[in-house]
C-alpha cells in the first residue's frame, strides 16, 4: 500500500498542477517545473504551513515594464514550491531525505575493464605526488637600505624660417633631472629614520641673444639632505637634519665674461637638531615628513670673492663665509592623485631671527606612459639676506614645463 501512494500521489499532484497553471505559460518553464516537482523530498528547513497550494504574490514594486513574465514565473514555481511542502506536511513517510543526514559524496573512482573475466574493477583514484610538488619556498631577502633612482631627460625645441612673419629664433632647451634617495628600512629597524636624498637638476638653453655663448645655464642645483630620527611617540621623532647644496657648473652675465655663479660660490650647509614627524599611508600614496629644529647651524659660502660679489649671496663684503643661529623648519609632501598624476612639494624656512630665508618648490608630473612624462616645476623663493629688488623686493620666483623620458627604480 506504501508503495502505491509512493506512486500516485506525486502523479496527482503533477497532474493538478499541470491543470492550475495558466495555459499561456511558456512549455520550458513547464517542464523545468515539473522536474523539480517529482524529484525526491528533500526536508532542509522548517517552514510556516500554506492553508493551499496557491502562490501568494503580494505587492510588489511598480515597475514601467511590461513584467507580466516575472508574475508568471513567481507564481508557478510558488505553486510547486508549496505543493512539495504540503505534500511533506500530509505525507512525512514519503520524505526520504534530510540534508542534515545526506551521506557524504561519493570518492572520485577509477573504473578498470577486464574482458577475459567479465568484471569491473573498481579503485580509488590515486593522487601522483609528482605532479602535486609543494611551493618552493625561496627565502625572501630583506634589505636594510631601501634604494630608490628617478632620472629625467626633459626638453623643448623650436625651429623658425628666417622669414616667418612674426620673427623669432631657434632655441633648444633641456632639463636633466636625477634623485637618488638611500632610505633604512623602517620595517626591519622600527626605532630609526635615516633618509638620505641625493639630487641634481642641470638646465641647458641655447642663447641666441649672447654673442660669447651659444648655450646657457637656467638651472644648477646640486642638493644632499639627510635626517637621522629615534623614535619619541607615534610618528615623531628626536631628530638631527643637514641640507647642503650649491651650483657645480660656471655661469654667466649675457655678452660678458663675467661670472654670476660658479661651484661653492654660493654654497649653503644647514645642520638642525629638533622633532620630526614622519607619515607614510599603507597605499603608498601619500608622504608627509616635518621637521622642526629649533637649534639650527646655517653656513653660507662663496668661494670665489675676486670675480664674484659675495653681498649677492647674502655674505659681508670680502668674506666667504657667513656663520649664522637660529631655527629651521622643513616640511616635504608627496601625494599620488592619481596613477598618472602625482604632486611633490617642498617648503623650506630658516631665520636667525633678523633676517628670513625661505624655498617653496612644487613638482607637479603627469604620466603619459611609464617612460614619458610632463612637468611643471615652480620655485618661489624669499631671502632678506639679498640685496633689495625694486621689481620682486626680497622675492624670487621660477617656473619650468618640460615634457619627456622619465627612469625609475627601486629596491624594496
Amino acid at each position: 500500500m506504501r508503495n502505491i501512494f509512493r506512486n500516485i500521489i506525486p502523479t496527482m499532484l503533477f497532474l493538478t498542477l499541470i491543470l492550475v497553471v495558466p495555459q499561456r505559460a511558456v512549455a520550458q518553464e513547464a517542464d523545468s517545473t515539473s522536474r523539480y516537482l517529482l524529484m525526491p523530498l528533500v526536508f532542509d528547513n522548517r517552514q510556516v504551513p500554506v492553508a493551499s497550494t496557491s502562490a501568494s504574490t503580494g505587492s510588489m514594486p511598480s515597475l514601467k515594464v511590461d513584467n507580466s513574465w516575472i508574475d508568471k514565473a513567481q507564481q508557478q514555481w510558488g505553486r510547486v514550491h508549496d505543493a512539495r511542502y504540503r505534500l511533506m506536511v500530509d505525507y512525512p513517510e514519503l520524505v526520504r531525505y534530510n540534508e542534515t543526514l545526506l551521506p557524504k559524496a561519493p570518492k572520485e573512482v577509477v573504473v578498470e575493464t577486464d574482458p577475459s573475466a567479465t568484471e569491473l574493477q573498481v579503485e580509488a583514484q590515486k593522487i601522483d605526488g609528482e605532479k602535486f610538488k609543494p611551493l618552493d619556498r625561496r627565502e625572501v631577502k630583506m634589505h636594510n637600505w631601501l634604494h630608490t633612482f628617478v632620472g629625467s631627460l626633459h626638453g623643448t625645441q623650436a625651429y623658425i624660417s628666417n622669414n616667418w612673419y612674426q620673427g623669432g629664433e631657434n632655441n633648444l632647451n633641456l632639463l636633466a633631472d636625477v634623485q637618488w634617495d638611500v632610505n633604512l628600512n623602517q620595517k626591519l629597524h622600527p626605532k630609526w629614520l635615516f633618509n638620505n636624498t641625493l639630487h641634481y637638476r642641470l638646465g641647458i638653453a641655447t642663447a641666441k641673444g649672447d654673442s660669447l655663448r651659444s648655450y646657457s645655464i637656467n638651472e644648477d642645483d646640486f642638493q644632499f639632505n639627510s635626517q637621522l630620527g629615534y623614535k619619541a611617540i607615534k610618528n615623531w621623532y628626536y631628530s638631527a637634519t643637514l641640507i647642503f647644496k650649491t651650483q657645480l657648473l660656471n655661469n654667466y652675465v649675457t655678452n660678458t665674461h663675467d661670472l654670476a655663479a660658479s661651484f661653492l660660490s654660493s654654497g649653503e650647509l644647514n645642520v638642525g637638531l629638533g622633532m620630526t614627524y614622519d607619515y607614510k599611508d599603507k597605499d603608498g600614496y601619500k608622504m608627509f615628513n616635518l621637521s622642526i629644529a629649533p637649534l639650527s647651524y646655517n653656513l653660507k659660502i662663496c668661494r670665489d670673492i675676486i670675480k664674484l660679489d659675495p653681498t649677492k649671496f647674502g655674505i659681508d663684503a670680502g668674506h666667504h663665509t657667513k656663520h649664522s643661529f637660529g631655527s629651521t623648519v622643513e616640511a616635504k609632501f608627496e601625494w599620488k592623485i592619481t596613477p598618472s598624476i602625482s604632486w611633490k612639494t617642498r617648503l623650506y624656512a630658516f631665520t636667525d631671527y633678523n633676517y628670513v630665508q625661505g624655498d617653496w618648490e612644487n613638482t607637479f608630473t603627469f604620466s603619459v606612459s611609464s617612460h614619458l612624462s610632463t612637468q611643471i616645476f615652480t620655485h618661489l623663493r624669499y631671502d632678506k639676506s639679498r640685496p633689495w629688488n625694486k621689481d620682486w623686493r626680497y622675492w624670487q620666483f621660477k617656473e619650468i614645463l618640460s615634457f619627456g623620458l622619465t627612469y625609475r627604480f627601486a629596491t624594496k
